[in-house]
């Protein structure tokens, strides 16, 4: 009887081990061999197989060998810079190459009309690619959902950036940003004086996302803020690690503070909403900020109610609004500032466009729909400097995509950075800056007849608060210009690269001098 035990526990383990060697030979050799013979049949060209690491060692040596290379000069053809190695690959292999994640083949994709077939995904084949689980504490709410979990979040979020909601906004954002301007105008003074304008701007759209979203102040959310920012940076090295499944239970020293932060953000966030429902008891109102527009959908089901959220789900949404809100516009408004420091013409015409309109005024909302110099300049800095410079998808079942045949479990990225910088849509000025090529709209900007403009992405999943960027944006800039005029500060390096979002790699420092209305 002990024998036959002991047979039966040796077979159980020899199985195992087995499985795991035959497992290990399919996922490491077998499957990444089949995919790029099927692959290479297609005409489609790029690296070659390399086990466990894929292409991850040349995607980091590439960005380092750009980051050790000599200050950037003062132009807008920065694709070689930022994505060095798509740069490097499309120049051999073409606007559609293969690539390796690990031992995932990723299809790499600088095609505008690929990109939208891709994005606009009308049976389900695509979906957010799996990533290591660290990095859903960063990436939360609806913008890592799918299928219908995604369709009625999406929908129950959707009423608190309609436009009409958003305009009753604008004496917020109104607000915020004169806040900021009279700090400037302390700091410098009669002026001229030097100030990193990424850091002020850091820290306006982060004032502006707290009493938009949550009625509060950037003092109250700063807090959330710097462990929003920490977290960022343990989870991009995470990103950037080999995926070893079960590693994120080890409680090493920075899964523990990971984790750490997770709690302290969830916590703080659930402080505020429990007090605006304290509020809401005690007789008050939920108010228009973004907090109690999405806490009128709260409903007392259970987790398969897809006609409410629940307060873990407007916890989630929370977390993103205090991070996407805050960096996307930050950096755009930063890559602004720097753009028109280059082109002080354009800077004079909107200048001068918004003294027109404002009559030396703050903004309101029909002043900010008027400004096309404006709109024109801030379209053609998300040309140049979109603050995603690539989208991320997976197919969860086999598909097409254009001529290619493509397998379930394929990576793909989007290369939006390419498609903004190529020629073939935007002509031989590709890498120039000339705002008047949106004089009539983003939609007829594009010399070919492709449209080719994705700062906001495209399809179903186009970004839900690309309005409330727009306004920020627009209210913000006008201002700076009603009372400042700027240049590079000689300390200034052209250096953007990519964390998470495009940004300039040594701050924004500029020499800012007080207009005299």
């Amino acid at each position: 009887m002990k024998n036959s035990a002991l047979s039966f526990l040796l077979w159980g383990i020899f199985s195992l081990l087995l499985y795991g060697v035959l497992r290990f030979i399919f996922v490491y050799w077998y499957r990444p061999r089949r995919l790029l013979k099927h692959f290479n049949q297609q005409g489609i060209t790029g690296s070659s197989y390399k086990p466990f690491h894929g292409d991850m060692n040349d995607f980091a040596l590439a960005s380092q060998e750009v980051a050790r290379s000599r200050p950037y000069s003062l132009d807008h053809g920065i694709v070689h810079r930022v994505q060095p190695f798509i740069h490097r690959m499309v120049q051999k292999h073409g606007k559609v190459f293969l690539s390796w994640i690990e031992a995932r083949p990723r299809l790499i994709v600088a095609d505008s009309e690929m990109m939208k077939e891709i994005l606009a995904d009308k049976d389900g084949h695509f979906t957010k690619p799996p990533l290591n689980p660290l990095v859903d504490l960063l990436q939360v709410g609806v913008s890592t959902l799918e299928g219908q979990k995604w369709a009625n979040r999406r929908r129950l979020m959707s009423p608190a950036f309609h436009y009409e909601k958003l305009k009753r906004m604008v004496p917020t954002f109104s607000e915020s940003c004169c806040e900021m301007i009279g700090l400037w105008k302390g700091l410098i003074g009669n002026g001229p004086r030097e100030l990193d304008v990424a850091v002020e701007l850091q820290t306006l759209a982060s004032d502006i996302i707290s009493r938009t979203a949550f009625g509060s102040t950037f003092a109250e959310g700063k807090r959330i803020f710097e462990l929003q920012k920490e977290q960022v940076r343990l989870v991009l090295e995470a990103y950037q690690s080999i995926y070893v499944p079960g590693l994120r239970f080890v409680p090493t020293k920075k899964n523990r503070r990971r984790y750490e932060i997770d709690r302290e953000v969830k916590s703080a966030l659930r402080a505020i909403i429990e007090r605006k429902r304290k509020a809401l008891r005690e007789g008050g109102s939920l108010g228009d900020d973004l907090l109690g527009m999405l806490l009128q959908s709260i409903g007392e089901g259970d987790d398969d109610d897809m006609d409410h959220l629940r307060i873990e789900d407007v916890i989630e949404e929370c977390k993103l609004f205090y991070f996407a809100g805050q960096e996307t516009t930050a950096n755009w408004l930063t890559w602004t500032m720097v753009v028109l420091s280059m082109h002080p013409e354009w800077q004079d015409r909107a200048r001068e466009e918004v003294s027109n309109v404002c009559r030396g005024k703050a903004p309101t909302a029909e002043d900010l729909n008027s400004m096309k110099i404006v709109t024109m300049i801030l379209n053609e800095v998300l040309r140049l400097y979109p603050p995603v410079t690539a989208l991320f998808r997976y197919t969860v079942e086999n598909t097409r995509v254009g001529h290619i045949s493509v397998p379930a479990g394929v990576d793909f990225l989007v290369a939006t950075l390419m498609i903004h910088h190529d020629p073939e849509y935007w002509g031989d000025d590709a890498e120039e800056f000339q705002p008047g090529r949106f004089a009539e709209g983003a939609s007829r900007a594009c010399k070919s007849d492709q449209a080719a403009f994705f700062p906001f992405g495209w399809g179903p999943r186009i970004c839900l608060g690309q309005s409330f960027a727009v306004i920020e944006a627009k209210m913000a800039l006008a201002l700076i210009l009603q009372n400042f005029r700027f240049e590079l500060s000689p300390s200034y390096v052209h250096a953007p690269c990519t964390v998470i979002t495009l940004q300039p790699q040594y701050g924004a420092p500029l020499i800012l001098h007080p207009v005299h209305n």
